[in-house]
This record gives C-alpha cells, sequence and structure tokens, in this order.
C-alpha cells in the first residue's frame, strides 16, 4: 500500500516542529535573563539598605544562596548570584536587554570592562547573530581594538554605538588578521600552499575572520593571459560592499612585485568579472611580514584597493596589539615626514 505520508508532506510538518521548539527556546532562554537581571537588581536595591554595603551585601548573598538552594537547587551559588547583580549593573534598564541573546551571551558581554568595546560586541552579536563561541572568539581576537586603535575617537564611538558598517570596500579590510584556529605555531616553518590549504579546512572560522558578508568562491582561481596561467590563491565575494575579494597568501616580507601581481589580478577582475552595478575588486595580500614604506612607495598615493595586511596564529595580548600598531603608525609618520621633506 502507498504511503499517504509523502516525504515532501513530513518534511513541511517537521520544520513546523522544529521553529516552534527554537521558538520555545528562545523564549524560555530570555524569560530567565529577565528573571536573573531582575534578582541582580533586587540583589542592589537590598544591599543599599545596608550600613555597610560591602559587608552587608556579601553577607546577604552567601544568605540567599543558602535559601535559593533549599527551595529551588543548584544554580543559585553566591558567584552566580554575583554574576546576576553585575549583569544588572551593566545594563540597569530592562529595556537594553535583548530577546535573542542568551544568559550565556550577557555573561561574556560582562567580562568586557571597556564600555565602548561592550556595547560593540552587543551590536555585532545581534546584527551578525553571533553564537556564544563565535562572541568568545571575537573576544578574545580584540576585533574591537584591531577596528579602532588605528582610528579617531569619533569613529570609535561609531563603532560603539553602531557596531562594523561597511559603507566603503575598504572597511572589508583588518590589520592584523588572527589565524589562531589554524592550531600552527607562530614559529611554524610552513609554505603558501599549506597555509592556503588550512585556511580552507578552517573555511567557516576564517570567514567568521574575515567579517561580514563574505561568501568564498573559490581557490587557486586561474587567470590565463595568451597562454599565460596565473592563480589567485583566494577569491571572494562580498554582498555588503558588492566586490570581489582577492587574498593571496605571502611568507616572508612583502615585496614590490607582489604588490605588481596582485594589480594585475584586480585589473583583470575589473575588467572582465565585474558586473554592471558592482564596486571595483579589492585585494588583500595577507603575510607573515610586511614593509609599509614599501607599499607606500610601490602603489600610487590615490590607490584604495590593494591592502598588505599581516596575519598571526596566535591572539596577541591587547599590550602587544597597540604596541605592534604604534610601531606602524609611527614607520607611516616617518614615511610621510621624509616626503616633504
Amino acid at each position: 500500500m502507498k504511503s499517504l505520508v509523502t516525504q515532501k508532506f513530513y518534511t513541511n510538518v517537521c520544520s513546523i516542529l522544529n521553529e516552534a521548539r527554537t521558538s520555545i527556546s528562545r523564549a524560555v532562554n530570555f524569560e530567565m535573563v529577565k528573571a536573573y537581571w531582575e534578582i541582580g537588581k533586587n540583589i542592589v536595591i537590598e544591599e543599599q539598605k545596608g550600613k555597610d554595603r560591602a559587608k552587608y551585601g556579601e553577607s546577604l548573598i552567601q544568605e540567599l544562596s543558602k535559601k535559593l538552594a533549599v527551595d529551588y537547587g543548584k544554580g543559585f551559588s553566591p558567584t552566580n548570584l554575583r554574576k546576576m547583580r553585575q549583569i544588572y549593573l551593566l545594563f540597569p534598564s530592562k529595556k537594553n536587554l535583548i530577546p535573542n541573546l542568551s544568559w550565556s551571551h550577557y555573561l561574556l558581554l560582562s567580562k568586557v570592562e571597556n564600555k565602548n568595546a561592550r556595547n560593540f560586541y552587543l551590536k555585532e552579536t545581534v546584527t551578525t547573530r553571533w553564537s556564544v563561541r563565535e562572541l568568545e572568539r571575537q573576544i578574545a581576537s580584540l576585533l574591537f581594538e584591531r577596528l579602532s586603535l588605528s582610528k579617531n575617537k569619533k569613529v570609535i564611538l561609531k563603532l560603539a554605538h553602531k557596531g562594523h558598517e561597511i559603507a566603503h570596500p575598504h572597511d572589508l579590510v583588518k590589520d592584523p588578521y588572527i589565524l589562531e584556529f589554524l592550531g600552527l605555531k607562530q614559529e611554524s616553518l610552513l609554505y603558501e600552499k599549506e597555509l592556503e590549504s588550512a585556511l580552507i579546512e578552517h573555511l567557516r572560522d576564517f570567514l567568521l575572520e574575515l567579517g561580514k558578508g563574505f561568501a568564498f568562491i573559490g581557490r587557486q582561481q586561474r587567470i590565463t593571459l595568451e597562454g599565460d596561467h596565473f592563480y589567485v590563491d583566494l577569491v571572494f565575494y562580498n554582498r555588503i560592499a558588492k566586490c570581489f575579494v582577492l587574498i593571496d597568501l605571502k611568507l616572508g616580507k612583502l615585496t614590490h612585485q607582489d604588490l605588481g601581481q596582485m594589480q594585475m589580478y584586480l585589473n583583470y577582475y575589473k575588467r572582465t568579472q565585474k558586473l554592471e552595478g558592482e564596486n571595483d575588486p579589492i585585494g588583500i595580500l595577507l603575510c607573515s611580514d610586511k614593509n609599509d614604506t614599501v607599499v607606500k612607495i610601490t602603489l600610487p598615493e590615490e590607490q584604495k584597493d590593494i591592502f598588505a595586511s599581516k596575519y598571526k596564529l596566535s591572539i596577541p595580548s591587547e599590550k602587544e596589539l597597540i604596541a605592534e600598531i604604534e610601531k606602524e603608525r609611527k614607520l607611516l609618520e616617518n614615511y610621510a615626514i621624509k616626503k616633504d621633506k
């Protein structure tokens, strides 16, 4: 007897159930966030009644934890109650609570001391729909610091309030890129092909590091010019910036020949691959070392489509990152001074 339940019909029913379960789970999670926020609020209000706030507050939390453990079981340790209080203090208005974020998201955000950085990660988590793991990685890799340290205060505040906006193709570029997900050591002896293969193997993580709107087109994309073949290491398309993004991997110091080769790739894509309404392609030379002066001298001053960025195979500390950017900033300033003489 032929089954009355076709595969298409069954799939549709399953989709309805799965969507409902997801919605229920999301709603339950948000109710828990609100409940924990309310508990934190009540703790703060009650603490303020004590004469010696610090001593009174800690005693209050200890006693509350014991009582809740009897009536509600685990989950209300003194440590967890302190976290609830902290979340309330960081987000004192319930209007700031966002339904799509879990309690784990809020716990991660509470660890970010810099208010501007915390606001940035909050905005990006909402708009980009980062999972807890993805948010954790972005905070650990100092995304806010990498995007903001080379910018003025006005742009930093804009990042904090609006997140990472892509108004121009060059907004897609970071420096440095953090590739710790490859599991390779900074001092490892690598070949370009090995680095390329590792990036493809961890493509999902690499797309997360590249940022919003990236789609992978291919690796070793061939360009043939009168019988001569050339190969672009990695080609992406960004749907927000509406342009191709070509990435060439370079181990060791960047040379003027590398820049010239990338210019040829961009010219080819601009003249043969770009469609009407799209922006010009951009090229990123991802290298382990670079010489900013070579880049500046080799490329025309108005050049805005080729970028040299370092990659790091481990997450630097904020102090290390600031020191590196300050070093590069001084190199650029010295170049500008020499140019004016």
